[in-house]
């Protein structure tokens, strides 16, 4: 049996919630280095995150699922100025993560996390947190 990586993941819950949505559209997946980044989180970047890992058969069948997932979680979330679901999350503009980028890319053996903002892709607004959903589920 064959299988092929998907997707990366950082943090525990968003892989789990991704796999088990998987596993109930009936795809066999496997959580791949899971230990190491949740119990080390510096090591993450250097082994390359958590894995999710499928049989090569189910691999188009997922990718698919997993990019209908992607939109379904961007649309869920509207902008409270201009109500567009554009909703995006990008590296903040900053001084900081300026200089993040240049003394990563000088060193490159130790990649640090820059900071991130929501960001309206229609009308630019930004904020840390995910704007609520408008999504109804009746």
């Amino acid at each position: 049996m064959q299988t092929v990586v998907i997707k990366t993941f950082f943090n525990y819950i968003p892989a789990h919630i991704i796999s088990g949505r998987l596993q109930s559209e009936g795809i066999r997946c496997h959580l791949f280095d899971e230990a190491s980044v949740t119990m080390a989180p510096f090591l993450g970047s250097a082994i390359g995150g958590i894995k999710l890992v499928v049989e090569e058969a189910d691999e188009v069948r997922a990718r698919n699922l997993l990019r209908e997932y992607d939109e379904e979680y961007r649309m869920a979330a509207t902008c409270p100025k201009c109500g567009a679901n554009d909703i995006q999350l990008l590296p903040k503009k900053s001084a900081g993560n300026m200089l993040t980028a240049i003394l990563t890319w000088a060193f490159s053996n130790y990649a640090v996390s820059a900071d991130h903002m929501y960001t309206c892709g229609n009308c630019g607004y930004e904020t840390e947190t995910l704007p609520e959903s408008t999504y109804s589920l009746n």
